[in-house]
C-alpha cells in the first residue's frame, strides 16, 4: 500500500478577529494536511515535534482521532508546544506571532523508510530551520534515492524576506529532484522575484518535474517540460484562509494518490488530467476557507469518501 508523509510543525493556532480570540486549533500547515488526509481515510503519518505537556496532548489525541499516524513524532519533556495567534484582516487573511520554546536536541527519532510507492510533502519554514536540518535531510535524501514521489510547498512569506539569503541554499536544495513544486504568487515573489507563473517557472525547471502556482483568488497555472495551462478557481467569500494552501495541497495529494500517478507519469498528464486535479485541489481548499477549522470539514470528507467508492 502506498503511503504518505509529511514533515512539518506542530502547534496551536489562537485565532482572533478584531483582537477577540474566536477560535482555537491544531494547526502547522504539513498537520493541516495530513488531517484532511486522514479523514478521508488514507493512510498518512506526520514527522512532526511536540513536548509530552498538555497542548502536545491536544495535538496528539486530535491526529489520531482523525486518522494521523503519529509514530513517528518527537515528544520532548524540556520545552513547551508551540503557540501561534493568528490575527485576521479585513480580507480574513492571518498574520501571526509565534511563541517556540524548544529543546536543544530536536526531532530525534527513528527516521522513517519511505519507499518509491511513498508521497512525501514538506516546506514552510521548517524546512529551511537549521536545527532540525540534518534529520530533515536524512528523511527527504532517503525519499529521493527511493524515489518516491515528492511535493514541495516553500511558504516563503515576506515576514522571512529579511532571512532569504540566509534561507535561499536550502530552498535551493529542496527543490532538488522534486515532483511538484507547489507555490503561492507571493511565494515565487519574495524567493525569486518572479512576478508570474513563466518566471517563477523559469526559475526552478531545472530542479523540478512541475510547478503548480497559485495565484489567490485568480487562478492556478500548472508548467511541466511538457504542459502548459491555467484553471480558475471557485469565487467565495471567505471565513478564514488559514488553511487554504495546505489543503489545496491536500486535494493534489488525494488526486494523485486516487489516480495511482507515479513520478515518472506527469510527463504524460494533459489537460484533462490537471483540470481534474487542480479542480479537486480548489475543492478542498474552498471547504476549508468556509471555518475556522484548518482541514476539511467532516461532511466534505463523507462525501469524498461516498463519491471515491462509487468511481472505484
Amino acid at each position: 500500500m502506498r503511503r504518505i508523509y509529511a514533515i512539518g510543525e506542530s502547534l496551536v493556532d489562537i485565532i482572533f478577529r478584531n483582537n477577540q480570540p474566536q477560535a482555537a486549533k491544531a494547526g502547522g500547515a504539513m498537520l493541516n494536511t495530513t488531517v484532511s488526509l486522514g479523514r478521508i481515510g488514507l493512510p498518512v503519518s506526520l514527522v512532526t515535534e511536540y513536548a509530552g505537556d498538555d497542548v502536545g496532548n491536544l495535538i496528539n489525541t486530535f491526529l489520531e482521532e482523525n486518522g494521523v499516524d503519529t509514530g513517528s513524532v518527537f515528544r520532548f519533556d524540556n520545552g513547551k508546544t508551540a503557540l501561534a495567534l493568528a490575527f485576521l484582516d479585513e480580507r480574513n487573511d492571518a498574520h501571526y506571532t509565534f511563541y517556540k520554546n524548544y529543546p536543544p536536541n530536536r526531532l530525534e527519532i527513528a527516521t522513517p523508510s519511505i519507499s518509491g510507492d511513498d508521497f512525501l510533502l514538506y516546506g514552510s519554514i521548517y524546512s529551511v530551520t537549521r536545527e532540525i536540518r540534518p534529520n530533515f535531510m536524512k528523511l527527504v535524501n532517503g525519499a529521493r534515492q527511493n524515489g518516491a514521489f515528492i511535493i514541495y510547498d516553500p511558504n516563503f512569506r515576506k515576514a522571512h524576506a529579511s532571512e532569504l539569503a540566509e534561507h535561499k541554499p536550502m530552498i535551493m536544495e529542496n527543490l532538488k529532484d522534486v515532483t511538484v513544486m507547489r507555490g503561492s504568487d507571493e511565494d515565487f515573489m519574495n524567493i525569486f522575484g518572479a512576478n508570474d507563473e513563466d518566471a517563477a517557472w523559469s526559475m526552478v525547471k531545472d530542479f523540478c518535474r512541475s510547478l503548480v502556482y497559485t495565484a489567490s483568488s485568480e487562478k492556478v497555472a500548472v508548467r511541466t517540460h511538457f504542459f502548459s495551462g491555467e484553471f480558475p478557481v471557485r469565487k467565495i467569500n471567505p471565513v478564514s484562509t488559514i488553511g487554504a494552501g495546505d489543503n489545496f495541497n491536500a486535494g493534489l495529494i488525494a488526486s494523485f494518490y486516487a489516480a495511482g500517478i507515479v513520478p515518472d507519469d506527469i510527463k504524460t498528464l494533459g489537460k484533462e488530467s490537471w483540470q481534474k486535479i487542480i479542480s479537486t485541489a480548489v475543492d478542498f481548499a474552498s471547504n476549508v476557507c468556509m471555518s475556522y477549522d484548518n482541514y476539511i470539514d467532516l461532511e466534505f470528507a463523507r462525501r469524498y469518501r461516498s463519491a471515491s467508492r462509487s468511481q472505484i
